[in-house]
């Protein structure tokens, strides 16, 4: 393996991307890291790049693969490429699946790690709990695929289409990410924010009581892409690995938004509990798809942070 180990995060200007990126520009250690990441927005953050700086940075178009050439002439060839690109918004994907399936299908990510003569990139995926069927709890990685939804059919595609075309990867199955907010912040909603923003103005907001999730810690899910980029580094040995990544509570969305709420000594009475089948959302969405996440602890040695804990750790600092 090369003295320094060159990491490519496509899709790096998200929120997990721009964690990670931001873990592995401080990252202390024998091998340093040369990073570059992908966007699809016009230009990338200018926050983002001036804080993860050495960086190098490309727009890419996920679904035609326009941009992955200029990687290859620039950058050169990764040793080890997290792909956090997705559209992952359940709705969104519901209403437009051919979008769905050509952004979260990475025919184009493998065909370019393809070009590469002698390639043996580790390619470390990020897929989600949606693949689960959501009719029991704990599921294992061996538990069977079936989505009830056009997200999780397009990460199920996903991850067939890299077990039959690449040798070297780690799918990771990951729940809800939580956590603080980004360098450059994102549009998106995040749902502790969220949930702590209308507590405090005193708003009655309902929650479902019967959709349960093992949300998980942004830097838990990090640190596990970093313990399989150390392993790959130092063992040199192809991975072929699917892992459940999820924090170790099972909650509904009413309970996570009750710990909010101790933590921040809120009026739980403000938290109404609702059924998730009285609300049309314009997508089914699995009842149950908490996480057996053994495999995870025995295999990395990662045990990650409970739900109370990380709510501590992302409020503590918010304004």
């Amino acid at each position: 393996m090369a003295d320094r180990t060159r990491v490519l995060v496509v899709g790096g200007s998200g929120y997990l991307g721009q964690h990670l990126l931001a873990t592995l520009a401080t990252a202390e250690g024998e091998t340093p890291y040369d990073l570059a990441f992908t966007h699809h927005r016009p230009i990338p953050p200018q926050e983002l790049v001036d804080a993860v700086s050495p960086v190098m940075y490309f727009r890419v178009d996920l679904c035609t693969g326009e941009g992955f050439e200029s990687i290859s002439t620039t950058f050169g060839k990764p040793h080890v490429v997290v792909n956090c690109a997705a559209l992952s918004v359940p709705r969104a994907c519901e209403v437009d699946p051919i979008e769905a399936m050509a952004t979260n299908l990475p025919a184009s990510l493998v065909n370019w790690l393809s070009s590469f003569r002698d390639s043996n990139i580790l390619l470390i995926h990020l897929s989600t709990d949606q693949v689960y069927e959501g009719s029991k709890s704990f599921y294992n990685e061996e538990d069977e695929t079936t989505p009830v939804n056009m997200y999780g059919k397009s990460k199920v595609a996903a991850e067939l289409f890299i077990t039959e075309h690449w040798s070297n990867f780690a799918i990771l199955r990951s729940s809800i990410i939580y956590g603080p907010q980004t360098i450059s912040p994102v549009s998106k909603s995040l749902i502790i924010q969220w949930i702590d923003s209308s507590l405090s103005h005193g708003e009655e907001i309902e929650f479902f009581h019967d959709e349960f999730r093992c949300p998980v810690y942004v830097k838990d899910v990090v640190n596990v892409i970093l313990a399989l980029t150390k392993k790959w580094i130092s063992d040199g040995n192809q991975i072929k690995l699917v892992l459940n990544v999820g924090g170790p509570d099972r909650l509904s969305r009413l309970q996570m938004a009750e710990a909010v709420a101790d933590y921040r000594g809120y009026d739980r009475s403000l938290i109404k509990p609702v059924s998730a089948s009285s609300i049309n959302r314009g997508v089914k969405s699995p009842a149950d798809i908490s996480m057996d996440i053994g495999r995870l602890i025995e295999v990395l040695r990662i045990n990650p942070i409970s739900f109370k804990y990380g709510v501590q750790l992302t409020l503590e600092n918010a304004s």
